[in-house]
């Protein structure tokens, strides 16, 4: 009876909060996996941000303990962050306590206000408060608006969390131990990631792309490269990218984003110290190996002419990359 009760004032919260929200309900399909056991994820569609998928193109994970729910990764609107609720719901009466941002883009944390209407309190790595007030956010913003409009609300604007934390950080909740570790700058200068320690299960955040071509932007592909390294060093059985399917063998799977990154800063290399323009080098290149992956279409162009401008910058500086180890292409 007690259960029941709790439930009924859950709802009748719930039906609260939605009739407050000023963003339109997510209908979206959102796939929930079971990976470890108390570890779950809702798994995005391999495609950019659009009004068809709402948004739904990235991945949150959850985890259930005897005192509450921890929550990685706030999706990237109030609309679809309301839906990981009622997903959420659906295994568990515990409410959510805690919300873990791994970084600061959009389709990661857009999704604050309805989780922390439900009550979670907010955490989000440190490093991340330098891109509120960014050109870049502003930018995205405004892209979003248009995009994804009536499931961010009228009033949405940029969320901030409860707590800004500075490195890595240990705690538990019901008996389960999370271990949060800061492995940026790669693809955002703040990325964090998150253990679950009992579960061996990792969430890593936009370190890692399964299944698709990342997204670049302004990341420093060489410090990605590192953060993939660091990455390897944390032991786990089951790896949950920020986009794709989880991994079970994260070693192999964790090859794909870092084999795109070393072919294309070993290629737009090559074209800088060959004085080709971006254009030239960009029709030269075989990219074979990368065209049938989804968002190849939508990526790859922007993300190769951001490294070359990168290698070019290398170039000017006298730094290049014959130093690097992963200035080339690499496989295990």
């Amino acid at each position: 009876m007690k259960a029941r009760a709790l439930l009924v004032t859950l709802l009748g919260l719930a039906a609260l909060a939605a009739a407050a929200a000023t963003w339109a309900p997510a209908t979206v399909p959102m796939p929930v996996f079971q990976v470890g056991p108390h570890s779950w994820y809702v798994q995005g569609v391999l495609e950019d941000a659009s009004h068809a998928n709402q948004g739904f193109m990235s991945n949150a994970g959850f985890v259930i303990t005897p005192a509450g729910v921890v929550v990685f990764d706030a999706l990237g609107s109030p609309a679809l962050a309301e839906r990981l609720l009622a997903e959420i719901g659906r295994h568990t009466e515990q409410p959510v306590r805690r919300v873990i941002i791994s970084h600061y883009h959009a389709d990661h944390f857009y999704g604050i206000p309805a989780l922390r209407a439900a009550g979670a309190e907010i955490w989000a790595p440190a490093a991340a408060r330098h891109y509120l007030h960014s050109e870049a956010a502003a930018r995205r913003l405004a892209e979003r608006r248009g995009t994804l409009g009536p499931w961010l609300g009228e009033d949405f604007t940029l969320p901030l969390p409860d707590r800004w934390v500075a490195g890595d950080e240990s705690f538990e909740l019901g008996g389960v131990r999370f271990a949060l570790t800061h492995i940026g700058p790669g693809h955002a200068p703040e990325d964090w990631v998150m253990k679950v320690e009992p579960d061996e299960v990792l969430f890593a955040g936009d370190t890692v792309y399964a299944g698709r071509v990342p997204f670049i932007g302004d990341a420093d592909t060489g410090a990605w490269l590192r953060a993939i390294e660091r990455l390897l060093a944390i032991p786990a059985k089951v790896l949950v990218p920020g986009h794709g399917p989880a991994s079970h063998q994260p070693r192999v799977d964790l090859t794909l984003t870092r084999d795109y990154l070393a072919f294309l800063r070993a290629e737009m290399a090559r074209a800088v110290a060959d004085f080709q323009s971006f254009d030239e080098a960009y029709a030269r290149i075989d990219w074979r190996r990368f065209a049938d992956l989804p968002t190849f279409d939508a990526a790859n162009r922007g993300n190769a002419y951001n490294v070359f401008l990168q290698m070019e910058q290398a170039a000017l500086d006298g730094r290049g990359v014959a130093s690097d180890p992963h200035s080339t292409n690499q496989g295990d």
